[in-house]
């Protein structure tokens, strides 16, 4: 089972009480990024293209807990950079789950196994590691040889530790079918606690643009991979809503949620979702009400959403299409 029972009862029941509310737009995940420094300089991430003066800054606990209180999300991700840098990363973490918090922290996992000291293992809390394939192709992604290794080594020291530990993934153009299928084999005989998965996206400041993948090769790619998966020959344990999976491999058609997973960053709320580089807001109902939501997503015309599939805009709508009548038992059958 990739998402907790727990984690899936709890956000079920916000979702209920938000529209009891009336409510049109409301998130679902925070994407709460303390800092953008990292120890890696990976090809497809823009974030350590920041100016020095940004990477220099980090948010302080109170900070974090401020934005967390200010949208209400469940749920809280936090990217980077490479969040295990910030020096109060434990104390973020540890008042987001005494807030009842789903927490993932995400992380290259090169920091991780001298740092699982600072944590305590909670059913409000995971690992999330990044790993975009096998040995050869990890390494590739991330411009360095032998972070696969530490990483790997980190996952199975934090599963020892009782630690919940998920892999995150990003499927670039070029990826190998047969190998993708054999590193979700291998993931899942680590014992991990569940895989995500996105499709590569066009990030801005990226500084490789050329491995991004389209619609349709995402489409066709995510077939492939999943084949086995969705023919009952594979159990791979993803961390995803299926009905997200179903959008990925083209059974699906959805919209773009943008406001579903907002990011909070020491820049403030970025307009209007993590990949699109178009200035922050100071508050999280400034975001709300100020920005022009329908000249986002695939059916907007916006050349720079054309191809996006990416977890962030469309795993918000496909929990939302979870409560459809028609769609409710296989959303709940994948718990177990």
């Amino acid at each position: 089972m990739g998402v907790h029972i727990k984690q899936a009862v709890e956000v079920a029941t916000y979702i209920i009480s938000q529209r009891l509310q009336g409510k049109k737009r409301f998130p679902l995940t925070l994407m709460l990024e303390p800092l953008f420094r990292c120890n890696l300089a990976c090809s497809g991430c823009g974030k350590i293209q920041h100016p020095l003066d940004v990477l220099r800054k980090y948010l302080t606990p109170e900070e974090c807990f401020r934005a967390v209180e200010e949208c209400g999300a469940p749920i809280v991700a936090i990217p980077g950079g490479e969040p295990l840098l910030h020096p109060q990363i434990d104390e973020i973490v540890s008042g987001l789950v005494a807030r009842r918090k789903f927490v993932y922290l995400c992380t290259n996992g090169i920091l991780l196994e001298e740092n699982l000291h600072k944590f305590k293992p909670s059913p409000y809390f995971s690992f999330s590691v990044h790993l975009d394939g096998l040995r050869e192709w990890h390494d590739k992604c991330v411009d360095r040889k032998g972070v696969f290794d530490i990483a790997v080594k980190a996952i199975k020291a934090a599963k020892a530790k009782g630690f919940r530990v998920t892999t995150n993934t990003t499927i670039f153009e070029g990826a190998n079918v047969a190998d993708m299928q054999a590193f979700f084999d291998f993931i899942s005989s680590l014992g991990v606690d569940g895989m995500m998965i996105s499709p590569g996206y066009a990030y801005e400041w990226a500084p490789d643009q050329e491995h991004f993948l389209k619609r349709e090769q995402t489409r066709a790619l995510f077939r492939e991979i999943l084949a086995p998966y969705r023919a009952g020959k594979k159990n791979w344990n993803f961390n995803h809503n299926p009905l997200f999976l179903d959008f990925l491999v083209g059974e699906k058609d959805y919209e773009c949620t943008p406001w579903g997973m907002p990011s909070y960053s020491v820049l403030g709320w970025q307009k209007p979702c993590y990949l699109l580089n178009e200035g922050h807001y100071q508050t999280w109902q400034e975001l709300l009400d100020n920005t022009n939501w329908e000249n986002y997503g695939h059916k907007s015309g916006n050349p720079k959403c054309r191809d996006c599939m990416v977890h962030c805009g469309y795993e918000p709508t496909a929990a939302m299409d979870a409560f459809n009548p028609g769609n409710m038992v296989k959303a709940a059958a994948s718990l177990f």
